[in-house]
């Protein structure tokens, strides 16, 4: 079934037709820093793994870390930092 869609986009591209103009709003956010410098600061008070890190808009970084937990099971914590 998808290899026919995808026989048939070919064509079409091939054909000279132009692909469907498509809308899709900005995912990028302006910030006035980044928060690798507050990422590196969790992960050296934890001692954990970095998962993620991201910026809020009152210029504070929301960094996500797994740490150690007891058993061997990994703990997942979320600290909110400033940049």
């Amino acid at each position: 079934m998808s290899s026919s869609l995808i026989i048939a986009t070919l064509a079409a591209g091939l054909a000279g037709f132009a692909p469907p103009a498509i809308d899709v709003p900005s995912m990028v956010v302006a910030v006035g820093g980044d928060c690798g410098a507050a990422a590196a600061q969790v992960v050296a008070e934890t001692g954990g793994e970095l998962l993620s890190a991201q910026p809020t808009g009152d210029g504070k970084c929301v960094v996500t870390v797994l740490i150690p937990g007891n058993g061997g099971r990994p703990k997942k914590v979320t600290m909110r930092v400033a940049m």
